[in-house]
């Protein structure tokens, strides 16, 4: 994290040890795809291992404002650590740079995070539910979701007949 407050002394909003020990650093969102792609082309950082991306609902704790955080975790596999990154973005504005283009696997985290959370990922390449369907209300790890709510109900969609192997089918 040295090397990148260095590199880029505006973008560190915040650095801390966790109790773990691990080191956390928290990016202002528009330095984010920068600050990312410096830590993956850096030849001796060389985090090109995106390990995984989540968001927080912070709604909850006594300093919540921004309300939701979204975390990050690298690997270089040269170096054998990790790296870890938050971004914070406001209820009204849930918006941050998507890591689509810098790191393949961030695709479908991003898409989970949108779908759980409802935070956008802006030039995120297909930005769409990953696993509610579309027509679903609501954000469901959101700490204001409501616990019993209840879905609308939505017609069944047509499936185009499965394909049936050998064995399926009864016939020999």
């Amino acid at each position: 994290m040295d090397r990148v407050a260095a590199q880029f002394p505006e973008a560190v909003a915040e650095r801390y040890v966790d109790r773990a020990g691990g080191a956390w650093a928290v990016i202002h969102a528009e330095w984010l795809p920068k600050v990312a792609t410096f830590l993956k082309m850096d030849p001796e950082l060389d985090f090109k291992l995106f390990g995984s991306a989540d968001a927080v609902d912070r709604l909850h704790l006594a300093e919540n404002d921004p309300r939701f955080e979204i975390v990050y975790f690298l690997y270089s596999l040269s170096r054998k650590e990790h790296v870890r990154l938050k971004v914070r973005v406001t209820e009204t504005r849930p918006e941050v740079p998507s890591l689509a283009a810098v790191y393949r696997g961030a695709n479908w985290w991003e898409r989970l995070a949108f779908d759980f959370y409802g935070i956008r990922f802006v030039d995120h390449p297909d930005l769409r539910r990953i696993l509610l369907y579309e027509e679903f209300q609501g954000h469901p790890l959101r700490k204001d979701y409501a616990l019993r709510d209840r879905q609308p109900l939505i017609p069944e969609r047509p499936i185009k007949d499965i394909f049936r192997g050998p064995g399926t089918s009864g016939v020999a």
